[in-house]
Order: structure tokens, then sequence, then C-alpha cells
């Protein structure tokens, strides 16, 4: 593993974050705006401690890549070297999906689970061997994933054979105790429940490639197929996660998501320290403290956050120190996703919140099909990924809540 390099880089972010700190601390303490050559050099800098963790999350991938086909290659050497190949294994199904030789493969809801941190899984997942993980498969779900800032955070995973309905308990109230007298009644109130139902919304995209590629080439078509196919489905399924309006799609996070925190009015939706503050203490200890507890906001939320310091002149955003661990925020990892509301007024640009409380459904695992025929006029082969999924916030108590930019004046 190239950890020289990593932690090269993991260095030069954190000195890059330094004169980050030490160009804002200059006009703070002349109290003083960035001046507007300060401010391009905040930018700069801002960018290269985004493009820099990119680098390094690049690496591990590339690393994690190069095992896989290593593996992958000492299994062809034991095939052949050993007897046939086996014919039940989803690397081999996929090669000959591939060449032609057959039609589909279906990435079973089973071999779904060993990527995901909570996942309950409906099925037969201890019979056979189609739950062993594939490269092919981690690469598809890998670049699922890190397309998605909400699932980064670690919502809690249900993995189901099929598509039906699936009937959740929601959590409004915890209900609450109350003091009782010496051989007075025991009063109190009682948890308060609704029922929502998780469905099967659809999400796929067709690749298109033509005949003389798949017969020629000599780069890792499989690769590249999980890495767009991945990393759009993401997209697509991400991006309703956060926003959905339910119904039709998935119910976003920011959908029933408890108001944490409202900006002043007439600012333009802009948060200051003591808002981020504000909505971080706005979710109970219980909550807060939560192995899942996190941030998300849009790439450009983070440039702000970066500039901001609590009362004693601390920075509230902190890089990771070491390689594969998360930038935080009050000591919180904070991830970022493309589909997250921009800083204005009335939006949603920030969330903060027990991510476990959120519930992400995926129904029959990640279908792939190849079909000659569709563009049979053109001589391309025609790939097509479906994800099935559907999400919901589970717990409605303020397991996650917002802060929203204040309102315009008047």
């Amino acid at each position: 593993m190239s950890h020289a390099l990593i932690n090269q880089l993991t260095e030069t972010r954190q000195r890059v974050w330094n004169e980050t700190k030490a160009l804002l601390d200059t006009a703070a303490e002349a109290k003083r705006d960035l001046t507007a050559e300060e401010e391009q050099t905040y930018q700069r800098l801002s960018n290269e401690l985004t493009e820099t963790r990119a680098r390094i999350d690049s690496i591990l991938e590339i690393e994690a890549e190069n095992r896989a086909a290593e593996e992958a290659l000492a299994e062809i050497g034991a095939n052949r070297s050993g007897g046939e190949p086996d014919e039940n294994d989803l690397g081999v199904q996929l090669r000959s999906f591939l060449r032609g030789e057959r039609s589909g493969v279906e990435i079973s809801a089973e071999a779904m689970k060993a990527p995901w941190k909570r996942a309950l899984q409906k099925g037969t997942a201890s019979e056979g061997g189609n739950t062993v993980a594939t490269s092919f498969h981690d690469h598809l779900v890998e670049h699922l994933v890190e397309s998605s800032g909400l699932l980064q955070l670690g919502p809690t995973v249900l993995n189901t054979t099929s598509g039906e309905m699936i009937e959740v308990p929601v959590t409004t109230s915890h209900g609450a105790a109350a003091a009782v007298a010496e051989e007075a009644s025991i009063t109190g109130t009682d948890p308060a429940f609704a029922k929502r139902t998780l469905g099967a919304f659809k999400f796929g995209q067709l690749v298109t490639v033509s005949k003389e590629l798949v017969d020629d080439t000599a780069v890792d078509l499989e690769g590249y197929i999980a890495r767009i196919a991945g990393r759009n489905c993401g997209l697509a399924l991400g991006g309703k996660l956060i926003t959905g309006a339910g119904t039709t799609e998935p119910t976003g996070v920011l959908t029933t998501a408890t108001a944490g925190k409202t900006g002043a009015a007439g600012a333009a939706g802009v948060f200051e320290a003591d808002d981020l503050i504000d909505l971080f203490f706005s979710v109970i200890a219980p909550y807060r403290n939560s192995p899942s507890a996190g941030w998300l906001v849009k790439d450009a939320t983070l440039g702000a956050i970066r500039k901001l310091k609590d009362d004693a002149d601390r920075y509230l955003f902190e890089p990771a120190a070491t390689f594969g661990a998360p930038d935080t925020l009050l000591g919180k990892q904070i991830k970022t996703d493309p589909t997250m509301p921009a800083v204005a007024a009335t939006a949603k640009s920030v969330a903060f919140g027990d991510w476990s409380a959120y519930f992400v459904r995926l129904a029959g695992g990640v279908r792939f099909e190849r079909s000659d025929h569709f563009a049979f006029g053109s001589d391309q082969i025609t790939f097509r990924a479906i994800v099935r999924g559907d999400g919901l916030l589970a717990d409605q108590t303020g397991a996650i809540k917002t802060f929203t930019g204040g309102a315009t004046n008047a």
C-alpha cells in the first residue's frame, strides 16, 4: 500500500489547512473581511484541500481495485491449473455475459450485504455460495456509495430480495415521564407512532458500447461499467434520498427532518458559527453522540464552513489527521453531496444528526443485463443497470435536524 504517498498527501493537506487558518486569522486580527486578493487565495487553498482529499480517496480506491485484480488473476491461475471454472461464480458469469454468451447477470440482494455497515437481510442469505462478494460487485456498490454523501454517513440499509411494500413504524414522540407523589397514580404520556411504507422505486441507466470495443478492448471493461453505472445510480438514488417528495419517489431526509436552527432574516441564508453550534446542540445527546452522527452539506457550503470559529477562536472545521479518517465539524464527520441545497434564504443547506435513523431500502440487489438487439442497426451492445430503492426517516422525533436560511426582509 502506498502509505508513504498517502502520508505525504495528508501532511500536505495539513499544511494547506494551516495556511488557510493563517490567512483567515490575519483578517480576523485586523477586524476586517478578506480582501479580494485574499479571497482568491482562500478559494485556491480551499480547493486544494478538497482536491487533495479526493486524491487520497482515489489512491485508496485504486489500491482496492489492484488487490481485486490480483485476486482475480490468482483465481484464473487456479482455474487453469485446477480444472474447470466455477460456473456459479459471479465473475465467471459476468465475463460470459460480456462475451454475449448469456443475456443477463443478477447481483443478488444477499451479495449486497457485505459493503453495508448496518444491513437487515430478508431471504436465505446463509444458503449457497451466492453471498460471496466479487470485485465487480464491490466496485459497483463502492461507486454507488461514494457518489452519495448520505450513503457514506451510515444510514440503516435494508436489503430485500424482492420489492413488495414494507410497513415501517415511525416514531413521532417518545412520550414523557412525570413526577409522582407518594401513593398517587403514575401519569406520564405514551410514545406515539405512525406507520409509513417503504416501496421500491426504480433507478437505471443504459450504457451503449460498440461491438468492436467489447471484442477488442484491452482495458478493464468490467471496472469501467461498474464505475459509471455505480456512480450514476448513486447520484440518481442519492439525490432523491435527500430531497425526494415521497409517494412517487423516496421521501428525502430534508422532507421530514426537524428544524433545528433558522438563520437571521435578511442574511440571504448565510449562517454564522453560532448557528451551527446551536444546530449541533439542538440534537439531543443520544443522537448527537451516536457513531452515525454527522453533517451533510454541499461542496460550496463546506468552503464557507471552513472559515468559521467559535467564541474561543477555534475553527469549527478540522481536516482528517490520518488517511482514511473523515474531516470533522465540531468533532463529528462531515460529508458533501452535490444534491444538498445551496446556501440561500429558506433553504435547508445543512443537516446534522444520527443518520442511522434514516432507512434506505434496496430491493433485489443490483441488476445488470445485456442486449445485442436493442441497437442492432448500429452494431452496438447495450448494457442496462437497474437499482430499486426507497428511503424514509424512521425516527422523526429530532434524530436529524436542519439549518434553514432566514427569510429575506420584506
